[in-house]
């Protein structure tokens, strides 16, 4: 793939041109640094879409010479497949790397790295810091970072999981801002960089016909779901530490429900953004545990690095109210889960039935399902209309229809960023409308303290089901979309 001038390619992506910057990449040895920040920045750089000057320095715990380092950013490209790898481009790509080790105090001589990547630019460089690390690593990091004197003039992505409870996230946060201003201050999830979760943004308040109806006068539930059919690989241990809760909800699925159930703000900037959303989490109910369902796969307990009589959910369901105006009484359906019968990322608005059922017993308008809109988050995504139609025939019978639009068709669906390199983009020309904040962030730890401290019993269910049957009891006398019979 031919790299595209920086000029042409903001242009027609309709984005703001970073400043010059030095990246410091911490755990660039890692299993996201492999999967997604590698190709992603290479991706960036192939499109046009990295400052004219940059440096990415790479730290980790393993002893790596520039070489060594450029070997392993190139295999991670070549194994992903996001995009080919092309000689010049990756010849100058692969210039600019350099790698410095960490050891028990932090990264060795990093302000030395620093400095000599401004001196080989010919300028200073704003610094992004992205701690691409375990939660408990990233205290000594930030402390590191202040002590090396490199924060003024910079920024710090965070990765997920931001605290593993109110208390822990506070004590981050406190210690953040000892080192950084909140507005230096990326806190990240890749959800809501995804085209999809944008989408739900694009369809809400630039169409007419949908805020209308998007309250409970005609919304009877909304779905956020997310089962994965892959078990846990080599993450046994970050899982153990975390579960499907701390892991999936806090993190995501909360995000996701703020995106949607969001007021309208004043403007597409992100300061009314996120304002909006904080609102809504202010307005969320504490769960308790009759709001969730805990289950575990069987077998679990027999996976390398699994404690023997592990009580960690690999599963959970949640019921979440949000005391507003415009939802109030409207239940928003959460779930998650390893090793289930589907791998999807679903949002479902389960629109009410119509009033009156004025058709003839056997025509199935009692068998059909209600109207849904449905937004599928996967890579490219798309957005779907769940409605009732008439089937073809002499008789009045009616069927459950569809109206569908993939992103995959857009005209320039191939100029699109994963969820990783778009957020990398934003935090590099500042924009923090796609990330969360700290109070965000501790919010969402304190509506879940309840079920964290007296956690409901944990069920059992098979591998490759839909869960134990308390997940369907959370919401009946509705079902879930997906697993459903007749939706796809």
């Amino acid at each position: 793939m031919a790299s595209v001038a920086p000029d042409v390619a903001q242009h027609e992506a309709g984005l703001p041109a970073p400043p010059n910057h030095v990246i410091v990449l911490f755990g660039a040895t890692g299993d996201l640094a492999q999967r997604k920040l590698w190709p992603g920045l290479y991706h960036l750089e192939v499109s046009g879409l990295m400052p004219p000057e940059f440096a990415v320095i790479a730290t980790a715990r393993g002893n790596y010479s520039d070489d060594e380092l450029c070997a392993l950013a190139r295999k991670a490209v070549e194994e992903s497949r996001r995009v080919p790898i092309d000689e010049e481009a990756w010849s100058r790509f692969a210039r600019r790397l350099s790698y410095t080790i960490t050891d028990t105090d932090g990264p060795r001589h990093l302000d030395r790295a620093v400095e000599a990547a401004e001196q080989q630019a010919g300028s200073r460089l704003r610094r992004l810091h992205y701690l691409s690390v375990p939660t408990a690593a990233m205290g000594g990091i930030v402390r590191e970072i202040g002590r090396a004197g490199l924060a003024p003039d910079s920024r710090v992505i965070l990765e997920k999981p931001f605290g593993t409870d109110l208390v822990s996230a506070r004590e981050l946060n406190a210690l953040l801002h000892e080192v950084f201003e909140e507005g230096q201050i990326f806190r990240i999830d890749h959800f809501l960089g995804k085209e999809a979760v944008q989408n739900i943004l694009a369809l809400r308040f630039a169409n007419g016909m949908w805020e209308p109806v998007w309250n409970r006068e005609h919304i009877e539930h909304v779905q956020i779901d997310v089962p994965e059919t892959l078990g846990l690989t080599t993450r046994t241990a970050f899982y153990e530490a975390t579960g499907a809760y701390r892991d999936m909800v806090v993190t995501h699925l909360f995000q996701v429900l703020g995106f949607v159930a969001m007021e309208p703000p004043t403007a597409l900037r992100p300061r009314e953004l996120v304002a909006e959303k904080n609102k809504v989490f202010e307005a969320m109910r504490a769960l308790t545990p009759h709001d969730l369902v805990r289950a575990q796969y069987d077998g679990y307990r027999e996976e390398p690095g699994v404690r023997s009589g592990s009580e960690t959910e690999t599963l959970v369901a949640a019921r979440v109210l949000v005391d507003n105006w415009r939802w109030a009484g409207v239940p928003f359906f959460l779930r998650t889960g390893k090793r289930m019968a589907e791998g999807r990322r679903v949002v479902t608005i389960a629109f009410r039935d119509a009033p009156t059922r004025m058709f003839p017993s056997d025509s199935g308008v009692e068998e059909s399902d209600p109207n849904h809109l449905t937004f599928d988050l996967g890579d490219p995504g798309c957005v779907s209309l769940g409605f009732q139609a008439k089937t073809p025939g002499p008789g009045m019978e009616v069927e459950h229809a569809h109206l569908s639009y993939s992103f995959a068709s857009a005209h320039n669906a191939e100029q699109s960023l994963e969820a990783y390199e778009r957020l990398i983009h934003d935090a590099m020309v500042g924009d923090h409308t796609l990330f969360t904040t700290a109070e965000g962030v501790e919010r969402l730890w304190e509506i879940s303290d309840g079920v964290l401290i007296d956690p409901p019993p944990l069920r059992a269910y098979s591998p490759g089901s839909w869960g134990p049957p308390e997940v369907d009891e959370l919401i009946d006398p509705d079902r879930w979309y997906l697993g459903a019979r007749g939706h796809p």
